[in-house]
């Protein structure tokens, strides 16, 4: 539901940049069933789409085969890019779910 808050916990941040000046982040927390869910939302803490994977290795192979790369370890944009905080909340992307619908997901 539109403006309901999204309870995260990780805070192990990976982005990607879209446009200038715009990235799409994601964060992976796991299920109480021990399934992963890779939560994706924009600069703002707009959660806009959510996948879910079997492992955490799963997870994060897509995430990379996307094009994601993981914030801690990217000294370089850290320079000039700063992660969104919580509180996460739910917002539609102008594109809809443009990774779980495999628009933009490989």
């Amino acid at each position: 539901m539109q403006g309901e808050e999204v309870k995260i916990n990780s805070r192990d941040y990976w982005f990607k940049i879209v446009e200038f000046l715009q990235q799409n982040w994601a964060l992976i927390d796991e299920t109480e069933n021990g399934e992963h869910i890779v939560y994706f939302f924009c600069d703002t803490s707009g959660v806009f789409d959510q996948i879910e994977f079997s492992t955490l290795a799963e997870a994060e192979q897509n995430l990379i085969r996307n094009g994601f790369r993981r914030y801690s370890e990217d000294i370089e944009s850290q320079k000039f890019i700063a992660y969104p905080n919580p509180p996460f909340l739910r917002r539609e992307h102008p594109n809809g779910l443009i990774y779980s619908s495999g628009k933009f997901w490989k």
